[in-house]
Formats: structure tokens, sequence, C-alpha cells
């Protein structure tokens, strides 16, 4: 993976293949103790705890299409080789959250990527999912929900092509304010 936002995108996309109906992101970045956190939750299927142990494991995946599994393990990887930190914890018919802490300052931190555009991807390719995005920056914060952006487009299905330009717009703007782009 290049950058975090695809992370973001690979593990939401486990989250929906879970059946989730509502997954949190939050991007929380912090300059004064060097570091970016990733956190994603979801209320989808789970893992029972053999295949938790497993799931950071290339080799382990639920795919009947290919036998490697990369996100979680690159995801794990990524975080430890700038002296971060990864965490899991998944509980059947509950959900599953994970973490992953990134020394901001080291040379192997991945940079953010095109943020807005992944989450107004996922929200607009998902409209059934409510999604819950928070990004954080030295706690000033940015929040947006499914439902707040299906209130503001009054009757406009998520999922119509004119919506997905508009969205990412409205995100990528009050990211810009965060300067989340200048961070990573």
């Amino acid at each position: 993976m290049k950058d975090l936002s695809l992370h973001i995108l690979d593990i939401v996309q486990n989250s929906v293949v879970a059946h989730a109906k509502l997954i949190q992101v939050t991007l929380d970045v912090n300059t004064t103790n060097d570091y970016i956190e990733l956190a994603v939750s979801d209320d989808g299927k789970g893992m029972d705890n053999d295949f938790l142990q497993r799931v950071v494991d290339p080799f382990t995946t639920t795919r009947t299409t290919l036998k490697v599994g990369l996100g979680i393990p690159l995801l794990k990887q990524n975080a430890e080789l700038t002296g971060g930190t990864f965490t899991i914890h998944s509980e059947p018919g509950v959900g599953t959250t994970l973490k992953a802490r990134f020394l901001k300052s080291h040379i192997d931190c991945l940079p953010i990527g095109d943020l807005g555009g992944t989450i107004a991807l996922l929200m607009c390719s998902y409209p059934d999912v409510e999604f819950r995005i928070m990004a954080v920056v030295n706690s000033h914060e940015f929040s947006v929900s499914t439902s707040e952006l299906r209130d503001a487009l009054a009757g406009l299905s998520l999922n119509d092509p004119s919506v997905y330009p508009v969205v990412k717009e409205y995100i990528n703007s009050n990211l810009d304010e965060l300067q989340i782009t200048n961070l990573g």
C-alpha cells in the first residue's frame, strides 16, 4: 500500500464483506506527540479467537479467489516499521476494531494520500452502510456521517453519479481546513 487512504479503503471493504451496517473510521494526527493513529471499528460478523490470531498472517483469508490476504498484515507491518503499534479485537456477532499507530516523523511513515476521495468513494459506493468518519489534527476535528450527507442531499441518492464530486469536494474542503493533507 502506498498510503494510509488505501489502507482505509482495504480495511473498510473487509468490514463491508463482514456485513457491517455501521463503520467508524478515525484518523488522528498529533504533531506534538509525533503520531498518526488509524482506528476502524464495525458491527460486522466479527471473528472467532482462532481466526483473529491468524488474521495477521498473509496466507489467511476468507476469499475463495486468492489464497492470500495482505491488507491487515501490510497495515500491521507498515505501522511497526515506523516503531508504531497495531492491535485488533473482534468478537463474533459484535464486530471488529483495529488500531494502527505510526511514528509520524519516521522515514517509513506512509503519506496520508487521497483521504477525501477515499471517504467519498466509500460513502457513495455503500449508501446502505452508516459511515461515521472523523479526522483529528492536534485536537481540531472534522466529522461526517452518511446520515448527515443523506439529509443534506435532500432526496438525492448517495450513489447517484452526480453526488460523488460534491461529497468529495465537501470532505476535501473540511480536511484542507485541518491542513491534514500537508501532514502526511
